[in-house]
């Protein structure tokens, strides 16, 4: 039997994206990269797995709970997937922890930059941690001492948490054996210690350490037998019922608040917890010993991210990149639109800067010939100019539509807030579909102008399309493409899916964009269906992709097809990916690679060979069935051929070209580094050394 009769034709979702975290940890590893930005790659594996337990575990168990035999879509048994995650989980935490310990941390020290443990204190630093804890941390806990009146608190999700072993009997006759202790969020877990108490550059103090040796101030007369910290991470999945929404802002604020509260899903302790609290913190909070994760410090290294805010040694960085402007960019002027009216304008970021995207709104909400401005939000951030440049156009008199997306995983309550701050200036807000986020980036302007062959009044429309967030922060970390046009097709769909969203309508028949949930899905899969056809007919045939994540089954389903039909087939998917590539009579002619390393791979650029007219889109939708079939999402072809060959080469070829920070997959889904090539360079080192040469 052949191995296409015996192997699933699908790899499980949940155990991929652990592969693809272990890829982030290796660049923590890897003693090429920066120190500094080897212990945030560390930080950011604990913000990745914080999230996978709050989402996909937290599904998964909700699965099982209930259809004990349900199945995940690869066909493994639920509780079986459970299982192999607890596994596989538990040793990448471990890694992470070992080269924490074991190279990072080290490595800091011979930099002068120190980790003060609670065993290496000095007298001078315990007296100085006594007097922090004392003045600092103490009038803010709220120690609470187990008893029948006192049960077990349903401690906040993700928060520092201690479990203090007691003996004795309080001041009311009350035997106490255990005490919690939780830690406010605005308290640091990184404090510097005075330089002269330091025989290190840099000295810190964790905030465990300090409640480790001074917690049982908080239980006078009662003899404390050991600190021990502790963090459950809880189910965080919004549930906001469809059919019974009278206020969908309303009905968030309130599921914002549960959220920190939801079912446990994972315990983590330190190492050192005896067995008997930790078999008390498993039974109060319901979780099962696979769940309980013990590690060998901190249980949250995303803070350990302060490090890098209180340090100045910028040779421990990355290089800073100043991004590249648009040649001859006039900044907030009138100008902008004649540029984009002469011909499209593509932006590649962080390569090329997002100013000019502000820029664009707030021309727009200056220019005495704008009339109305529509604009969708995903993620923004708590502070943005642009959000600033689209309320100063409300007041200025523009119609202004947001179409704010309430669900946006983690960002909730700043666009919540958002929305209240926009209504107030006076603009309209919309918050997408209720069962369909809105995903789409989209930027429509209405200007009215004169017509140059009839000197008439007309109005005329400029878009920016794109596949990333409208957000200056991480359009420095993420690559993402961004399109200016005023190509009236285009943007005459722009404003029908508008329409469609913030009105009630049919479907609406568009002649550029495909858009889902209505016609991307079925766009793909007749355009891969198309080179297959190619191929059988003898003709050159190619599909090259790039995506965020590959999992939905119909689409790989076609893509295994035209693999069979002999179609060149290039996959660059950064995290899962459902498919198994190389794969004799199924996959042959399918590769697949993810790259990680300085910039967070975030673009989705679909490229069909067509016959040799070739077809390129980039979107906002990964190739996931929510993008694909219950999202707001839209997929723009570029029309100008340099833009088309820009995207081509800086978007797909490059990271074949030059692997130096890029995986290949097998077909068991495994990752391993590229052999033979002969460019260890990476992809992001070409196209920012690309920039640079096009300021000189």
């Amino acid at each position: 039997m052949s191995q296409t009769d015996i192997a699933p034709r699908l790899l499980n979702r949940e155990l991929g994206t652990l592969e693809f975290n272990r890829r982030v940890l290796f660049q923590a590893l890897d003693d090429t990269n920066p120190l500094l930005e080897r212990l945030r790659f560390l930080s950011i594996v604990s913000s990745n797995m914080d999230e996978f337990f709050e989402t996909r575990v937290a599904t998964l168990q909700d699965m099982l709970e209930a259809d004990p035999g349900s199945r995940t879509p690869d066909g493994m048994q639920v509780s079986d997937a459970l299982a192999e995650i607890s596994v596989r989980a538990h040793a990448l935490i471990a890694d992470q922890y070992r080269v924490l310990q074991q190279a990072v941390l080290p490595a800091l020290d011979k930099q002068g930059i120190r980790l003060y443990r609670l065993p290496d204190w000095t007298e001078a630093q315990r007296a100085w941690a006594q007097h922090y804890f004392e003045t600092e941390v103490s009038p803010l806990l709220t120690p609470i001492g187990l008893d029948p009146a006192h049960p077990f608190p349903r401690v906040i999700n993700k928060n520092l948490v201690f479990a203090v072993q007691l003996e004795g009997t309080d001041a009311f006759g009350r035997n106490i054996e255990l005490g919690v202790v939780q830690t406010p969020r605005t308290l640091p877990r990184i404090v510097p210690m005075p330089p002269e108490l330091c025989d290190a550059r840099y000295g810190f103090m964790l905030l465990s350490s300090c409640m480790q040796a001074f917690a049982g101030q908080l239980f006078p007369g009662l003899e404390v037998r050991g600190v021990h910290q502790f963090r459950v991470t809880r189910n965080s999945e919004l549930f906001i019922d469809d059919d019974d929404i009278t206020n969908l802002r309303a009905a968030l604020q309130g599921e914002l608040r549960a959220r920190h509260f939801g079912d446990a899903v994972r315990l983590e302790v330190a190492a050192d917890c005896p067995h008997e609290v930790i078999e008390r913190l498993l039974r109060e909070n319901n979780i099962l010993p696979q769940d309980c994760y013990r590690v060998d410090g901190p249980v949250n290294l995303v803070r350990l991210q302060e490090i890098l805010d209180q340090v100045n040694e910028p040779q421990l960085l990355f290089s800073p990149y100043l991004p590249a402007l648009p040649r001859n960019w006039p900044g907030v002027d009138a100008e902008i639109f004649d540029r984009i009216r002469e011909r499209d304008l593509l932006l590649h970021h962080p390569y090329d800067a997002f100013a000019p995207v502000v820029d664009l709104v707030k021309t727009a909400a200056r220019d005495p010939s704008v009339v109305a401005i529509k604009q969708t939000i995903y993620r923004t951030g708590g502070n943005s100019e642009l959000m600033d440049a689209l309320i100063e156009a409300a007041r200025n008199g523009k119609e202004v539509t947001v179409v704010l997306e309430l669900m946006a995983r983690l960002d909730e309550e700043t666009n919540i807030n958002w929305s209240s701050r926009l209504e107030a200036a006076g603009a309209h807000v919309v918050f997408g579909v209720v069962g369909f986020k809105c995903h789409a980036k989209m930027l429509l302007i209405v200007r009215r102008e004169t017509a140059e062959d009839s000197g008439r009044k007309m109005l005329r429309m400029y878009a920016h399309l794109g596949t990333g967030n409208y957000h200056a922060r991480t359009a420095r970390l993420y690559t993402d493409f961004g399109l200016m046009t005023a190509n009236p097709e285009i943007c005459e769909d722009a404003r029908r899916v508008f329409l469609q969203i913030t009105g009630s309508s049919q479907v609406q028949e568009l002649k550029r964009l495909w858009q889902s949930p209505f016609t991307l899905h079925a766009n793909v899969l007749a355009a891969i269906a198309r080179e297959a056809d190619h191929a059988r007919s003898g003709k050159p045939a190619r599909v090259w992709a790039r995506v965020n994540a590959l999992l939905e089954p119909t689409v790989i389903e076609a893509l295994y097809a035209a693999s069979q039909a002999g179609v060149e087939i290039r996959l660059l998917v950064r995290g899962a990916c459902m498919l198994r590539p190389g794969v004799e009579g199924l996959s042959d002619n399918i590769r697949v690679r993810s790259t990680i390393g300085r910039f967070l791979e975030h673009s989705r650029v679909f490229y069909f060979h067509n016959g040799g007219e070739a077809e390129v889109y980039i979107s906002s939708a990964d190739w996931m069935e929510r993008n694909l079939l219950r999202r707001v999402e839209i997929a723009v072809p570029l029309l100008d051929n340099k833009i088309k060959a820009q995207v081509i080469r800086e978007g797909l070829r490059v990271q074949w070209q030059h692997p130096g920070n890029a995986w290949e997959m097998d077909s068991d889904g495994n990752y391993h580094r590229p052999r033979g090539s002969r460019s260890r360079l990476s992809c992001h080192q070409v196209l920012m050394h690309s920039r640079l040469e096009r300021k000189q």
